[in-house]
């Protein structure tokens, strides 16, 4: 008797039972779902091949083959420094946010009633960071600290005003901030200077300073002369720092610093490779209202009592559309929320305690390699050492891979070690014994009272707040981590049924080797060999996504969706530079885009040209002509969303692609809407030349109340040589330009998510996904037909996979959108999308996963 083999995830993954779907197909009026699907996408425009992937496999398989990619990463001790440390994730937080449903699977938290808890938790990073940094606001959050960096320069030249183009840009930045800042300032055409900041070059032409403190090499410089100079002549200076570091010495906000940035990384969330961690961006009083990101405020609800929100004016600056400063959407609230519950498990005394033992360490190891003959830099030191060896350098190496650590190499005869939290008397002793020092490890730490120099010293307390010194027993911890997840909705507890966020299943298998050592634990800049499990994991997730949507080839650097958007744009203005036009610089987009569209658009230095909309909600092929007419010799793009943002597959969409060929231009497709896509049609094959993708959407990595992203773009075969390079490791044989993103792939750490994604549900299992969700948007407009006007259908009467509905008809008697949205929060509900993309309507997508 053979046994039946388990519950193929396909059934796991998607809500309708096959019942159910024959039940909805009845009420529809149609056969099966390929019918439905046949009525949905026009016929010339259907993928009927079918994907060349590999079949599914249940959740145990999957989790097999990924265990031997994790396996396959070695995992050193890495003291590389650059901006990443090994740091300890309080199990308390790892079990009771990282790994509970209750947090990762919220949505951000625009409707503030069913976010109370998120939002707590994010007041209290924000504050922390502004106490740390010794400046009066922060954000919530940013996505890395090299974009921190790039949106903190584009932040300096909107105060400073006037016609000034200088930036000076300290040399000591980690590379890979320098990169992403580079990549920012060539669009935006501004006049970088890299060096040695002079306090006496600093001059009228210059609107902002970027420094670092500590620098890449680990020394704390005396950063006032320039602060002084920079102000005199009214510049903005921008400090990068370290939030442990900002715990024992004085904060760049004391010495003057305007704004402060920086990686949250080493409270309490794993290196994983590259992210995603949380970046940081303080700033003074004055400057709240060009502070990029979201800024949760405090309020008042309707009984007087305090509430939270995010404060309107910096929630998101894409509202703003070709006139936004920024195009930041995804924020790491997930990553933001972990490490200011870091903040909260250890308060001021135990943040204070953990960073004077580091900088012990890192005086013991100085003083260790001393009394070994070498010579240790000069300066005052956090804790990163660097060390001149002479001759000694292939005896430095030797040791060092014998023990399995890896050290960062300046030169033939400089290293650099950065220690962190996790470092102990035994890797000392192995760290002593690499650099040849015989001297006992405990000895050393005997002498070392790990306090900064008096000058450096910090005096000023921090925070202080009851929240901050009321959770010290893990019992009051974890009470006060599910009193928060209690105030919010998430997935566990009801259908999100936002339109073009698609919030469908982050399934426990998917979500479970995100925690494993090998996937959690290595630095992303290590030697390659040590990431051979990564490298593989990479290979076949954009070889998959690449036949999934049609290209040549997929960059995963991108971590979010708008940076997706702006590599894309990136990468199509570099084509249109190696052919000598370097005019190609308007930007098509019509009025219905997504508003991250013309907010990438505008900061990759082009000119926003709004198409129109016909009364069916396609764009208008004649405005469109007209306008590629118009605009023919400067021509660089069209953004198109596919299907369109109103939930309908536009017959024309091979029409408009040649269109703009025809006229020089490339086509950038964005992918939110891929979800009813995936086995059914390819944006490759419709005619764009690159497209975006969401993973965080369409290929279930979780929202994370906010954040985490991802944005990987998929390029055509001429597109290929422009995409992202990196400073450090090329994702690219070769390519080291166009960095988007301080990681080279990204937030790599979260990537097994949607290889998961793919591997358990396979070819056929990803068609069905989309068929079904296609089914039940219908479903939805077909029930509500007759109650409610649906807005925009295809020619068939179907819509895609979301639906508009029409509430403005109950505004004579008093009701608006808004009512109707929160009486759905009184009965447990999450209100669908909100008056957009047209005011007075819902944007209803039930996506695949949710029963009938």
């Amino acid at each position: 008797m053979s046994l039946p083999n388990a519950a193929p995830f396909l059934a796991r993954h998607v809500g309708p039972s096959e019942v159910e779907q024959a039940e909805m197909l009845k009420e529809l009026g149609v056969e099966s779902l390929t019918a439905l699907v046949h009525e949905t996408i026009p016929e010339h425009l259907r993928f009927e091949r079918g994907l060349d992937l590999r079949e599914g496999v249940d959740e145990r398989t999957a989790l097999r083959e990924l265990r031997e990619r994790a396996g396959a990463n070695e995992v050193w001790r890495s003291y590389l420094g650059l901006g990443y440390h090994a740091c300890v994730t309080p199990p308390v937080i790892r079990r009771n946010i990282l790994e509970d449903p209750g947090w990762y699977t919220a949505y951000t938290p625009y409707q503030a009633e069913i976010s109370q808890g998120r939002l707590e938790a994010l007041l209290l990073y924000q504050t922390m960071v502004q106490e740390l940094t010794g400046l009066d606001i922060a954000n919530a959050s940013l996505l890395d600290e090299a974009t921190a960096a790039a949106e903190a320069m584009t932040m300096a030249h909107r105060i400073a005003k006037g016609k000034r183009r200088v930036f000076r840009v300290a040399a000591d930045l980690h590379p890979q901030t320098l990169a992403v800042v580079e990549t920012r300032a060539e669009r935006l055409d501004m006049d970088l200077h890299v060096g040695e900041v002079d306090p006496e070059a600093i001059d009228e032409a210059t609107f902002g300073v970027l420094l670092s403190s500590p620098g890449t090499d680990g020394v704390i410089r005396d950063l006032k002369p320039v602060i002084e100079a920079a102000h005199a002549v009214g510049a903005v200076v921008i400090v990068v720092t370290d939030l442990l570091a900002c715990a024992w010495m004085k904060p760049p906000g004391k010495l003057g610093a305007d704004i402060c940035v920086g990686s949250a990384q080493r409270f309490g969330v794993p290196m994983g490779y590259g992210g995603p961690h949380a970046a940081f961006m303080a700033a003074r009083a004055e400057y709240q209202r060009h502070l990029p990101g979201r800024i949760i405020g405090v309020s008042k609800d309707v009984r007087g009592e305090p509430a939270l929100r995010m404060a309107l004016q910096t929630r998101e600056q894409h509202i703003r559309r070709h006139k936004a400063t920024s195009n930041i959407c995804t924020a790491q609230v997930l990553l933001a929320v972990i490490a200011g519950m870091y903040g909260v498990w250890h308060g001021p005394d135990g943040l204070t305690a953990i960073a004077r033992r580091v900088h012990g360490f890192a005086r013991a190891l100085a003083k260790g390699a001393r009394e070994a003959g070498h010579v240790v830099g000069g300066g005052v030191f956090f804790d990163t050492v660097k060390i001149d060896v002479g001759s000694m350098s292939q005896g430095v190496e030797a040791r060092a891979e014998e023990r399995k650590i890896n050290l960062r190499r300046l030169s033939d005869t400089e290293w650099l070690v950065a220690l962190d939290e996790t470092v102990t008397e035994e890797d000392l002793t192995d760290l002593l014994q690499v650099f040849g020092c015989e001297s006992d490890a405990e000895t050393l730490l005997a002498v070392q009272d790990g306090c900064p120099p008096q000058s450096h010293s910090r005096v000023v307390g921090f925070m202080e707040q009851p929240a901050f010194h009321s959770c010290r027993s893990e019992t009051e911890m974890l009470r006060y981590l599910n009193r928060l997840k209690a105030r919010d909705l998430s997935l566990t507890t009801s259908m999100i049924p936002l339109g073009s966020c698609t919030m469908k299943l982050n399934a426990t298998a998917e979500m479970e080797p995100i925690s494993w050592s090998g996937f959690a634990s290595p630095h992303p800049f290590v030697p390659v060999g040590q990431a051979r499990g990564y490298r593989q994991l990479f290979t076949e997730l954009e070889a998959w996504l690449a036949e999934i949507t049609g290209y040549a080839a997929v960059s995963l650097q991108p971590n979010a969706g708008s940076q997706g958007e702006y590599a894309g744009l990136l990468t199509i203005l570099r084509y249109h530079e190696s052919r000598g036009d370097h005019d190609r610089l308007v930007c098509l987009i019509p009025s219905s885009a997504h508003g991250t569209n013309p907010a990438s658009a505008v900061l990759a230095g082009m000119q926003v040209v709004v198409v129109k909309c016909d009364e069916r909600g396609n764009i208008d092929v004649d405005d469109l002509r007209a306008r590629a007419d118009q605009h023919a010799d400067r021509l660089g793009a069209l953004m198109v969303t596919y299907p369109s943002t109103h939930g309908v597959f536009e017959e024309s969409i091979r029409e408009v692609c040649a269109l703009i060929h025809e006229r020089g231009g490339q086509v950038y497709l964005d992918g939110a809407n891929m979800n009813a896509m995936v086995g059914l049609c390819r944006p490759g094959d419709l005619g764009a030349d690159v497209c975006h993708l969401n993973l965080h959407k369409t290929f279930c990595i979780p929202h994370g109340g906010g954040g985490p992203g991802m944005g990987p773009i998929g390029v055509v075969d001429h597109l290929v040589p422009f995409l992202p390079g990196h400073a450090v490791v090329a994702p690219v044989e070769g390519a080291v330009e166009g960095a988007v993103s301080a990681a080279p792939w990204g937030s790599a750490s979260i990537l097994p998510i949607t290889w998961s994604y793919i591997r358990m549900l396979g070819a056929g299992g990803l068609k069905r996904a989309s068929e079904v969700a296609i089914l039940n948007a219908n479903y939805i407009a077909q029930r509500l037909e007759g109650h409610y006007e649906v807005l925009y259908r295809g020619t068939q009467g179907r819509v895609a996979h979301e639906c508009i509905l029409d509430l403005r008809v109950f505004k004579d008697c008093g009701v608006q959108v808004d009512d109707v949205a929160k009486r759905l929060m009184d009965y447990g509900f999450h209100a669908p999308t909100m008056s957009w993309p047209v005011a007075g309507t819902l944007m209803v997508e039930p996506t695949e996963s949710e029963s009938k």
